[in-house]
C-alpha cells in the first residue's frame, strides 16, 4: 500500500452489487465481504456505504406497477434492506465477523448535534470491531431532501469519520481521457488539478441502476480529496481491487492535499447543500477571506444577506458576481446580521476556525 491506511470507507455502487437482470449479485458481495475481511486482518477499520436495496427488494416482490415512481422506491428499499443486509450479514459471519446496519437520511447531517450522534454511533461500533454497513433510508426521506447519490453520502461520512482513504467503486476502472470503452482513451492513474481538466474527460453517464454517474464521483473525489482524504475510483466487478487501489496499482487516485482540517471545518464544508441563506461580500472582503493570512468575516464587508439563519447554521459566502467563495457557521442571526451591514466595529459574523474557504 501506499501511505498508511488505518480507518477507509468503501463506498459500492448499484451497478457493482446489481446483475443485469437487475437482481443481487451475490457472488459480488461475497468477494467484497472477502476482501473487507482482509483489510480488517491488517487492523484496519473497515466502513462500508453500500447500494443495493432496491435489486434486493426487487428480487423478492411481484410486480409493482401499480404504485408511483416514489411508492414503488419505497416498497422495493423496505423489503430489500433486510434481504441485502441478510446477504452481507451471511457473509460478515462466515468470516467470524460483524456487521451493523446504519440508515441515514440528508436530515441526519443538518445540525452539529445530529452530526456528531451519528459520529459517535459509528465510532462506537468501530470500537467494538462491528463494520458499519450504511445507506441512505430510501423509504421516509423526502424526495427534494434526498442525497443526490450515495456517492455525496460516501463523501459526507468518510469527512465525518475522518477516514485515511475512500474508495469509490464502479463498474469502470476509473477516469479515462474519454469513454472508457473507446480505444484511445486512457486510464487517468493520478488526478492533478493543474493537468487534469474532468469536465474535458468525463462522459457524464449515469448507471442503469443508480442515481449517480462519473461527475457525480469525481466530484465527490476532489472535494474530499482537500480535506485530507485520498480518493480513489476503480472498479468493484474484479477481485482484490480494494488493496490494488489502496497500493495504486490500479484505479484513479486523488491525492489529499495532506492539510489538517478540523473536524468542525470537515462539517461545516460538507453543509453547502443544508445553507440556511447567502451572503455576498465585496472585493476586500473577498481579498481578505482568500489570502494567506486567516482571516473572519466582519459585516463591514458584506454588500447583503439573503435568506433567514439562526446563530450556528451554515451559510454561503459569495462574491459580487455570484461566485461562491465559502462556507461558514454564523455566530448570530440574519436580523442582527443585516442591522450591521458595512457597520466598522460589529462583531465577527463567521469565525475563521468556522469558516471553510470553498
Amino acid at each position: 500500500m501506499g501511505k498508511e491506511v488505518k480507518r477507509v470507507l468503501i463506498k459500492i455502487g448499484s451497478n457493482v452489487l446489481t446483475l443485469a437482470s437487475g437482481l443481487p449479485d451475490v457472488k459480488r458481495i461475497e468477494n467484497l465481504v472477502d476482501q473487507v475481511a482482509r483489510l480488517r486482518a491488517k487492523d484496519i477499520q473497515v466502513i462500508l456505504v453500500s447500494s443495493g436495496a432496491v435489486a434486493a427488494g426487487r428480487s423478492k416482490i411481484g410486480k409493482t406497477d401499480s404504485l408511483d415512481t416514489i411508492s414503488r422506491r419505497q416498497v422495493l428499499a423496505s423489503i430489500g434492506q433486510i434481504e441485502l443486509m441478510k446477504i452481507y450479514s451471511n457473509h460478515f459471519s462466515l468470516k467470524k465477523l460483524l456487521c451493523s446496519q446504519v440508515l441515514v437520511t440528508k436530515e441526519d447531517f443538518r445540525t452539529r448535534q445530529h452530526y456528531l450522534n451519528m459520529k459517535n454511533c459509528l465510532d462506537a461500533l468501530l470500537r467494538s470491531n462491528v463494520t458499519p454497513i450504511i445507506n441512505e433510508n430510501d423509504v421516509i426521506s423526502i424526495t427534494e431532501l434526498m442525497f443526490t447519490d450515495n456517492d455525496e453520502l460516501s463523501g459526507l461520512v468518510a469527512a465525518m469519520m475522518d477516514v485515511d482513504a475512500l474508495v469509490i467503486l464502479t463498474n469502470v476502472d476509473g477516469i479515462f481521457t474519454g469513454h472508457p470503452e473507446n480505444e484511445d482513451s486512457k486510464l487517468i492513474s493520478e488526478y492533478n488539478a493543474k493537468e487534469t481538466n474532468l469536465e474535458e474527460y468525463i462522459v457524464n453517464t449515469k448507471s442503469n441502476f443508480g442515481r449517480g454517474g462519473m461527475t457525480a464521483k469525481a466530484n465527490t473525489a476532489v472535494k474530499i480529496s482537500k480535506l485530507g482524504i485520498d480518493v480513489y475510483i476503480g472498479n468493484g466487478s474484479k477481485n482484490d481491487v480494494v488493496e490494488n487501489l489502496l497500493a495504486k496499482k490500479t484505479g484513479t487516485h486523488f491525492p489529499s492535499d495532506n492539510k489538517d482540517t478540523s473536524d468542525l471545518k470537515k462539517w461545516v464544508a460538507q453543509s453547502g447543500s443544508f445553507s440556511k441563506g447567502y451572503i455576498t461580500i465585496n472585493e476586500g472582503a473577498k481579498a481578505a477571506l482568500t489570502s494567506d493570512k486567516a482571516s473572519s468575516l466582519l459585516p463591514v464587508g458584506i454588500v447583503s444577506i439573503s435568506g433567514y439563519f439562526k446563530k450556528g447554521d451554515v451559510i454561503s459566502i459569495q462574491d459580487e458576481k455570484g461566485t461562491p467563495i465559502a462556507l461558514g457557521m454564523v455566530k448570530y442571526d440574519s436580523e442582527k446580521a443585516k442591522e450591521c451591514i458595512g457597520i466598522k466595529g460589529s462583531p465577527v459574523l463567521v469565525h475563521y476556525n468556522y469558516l471553510f474557504l470553498s
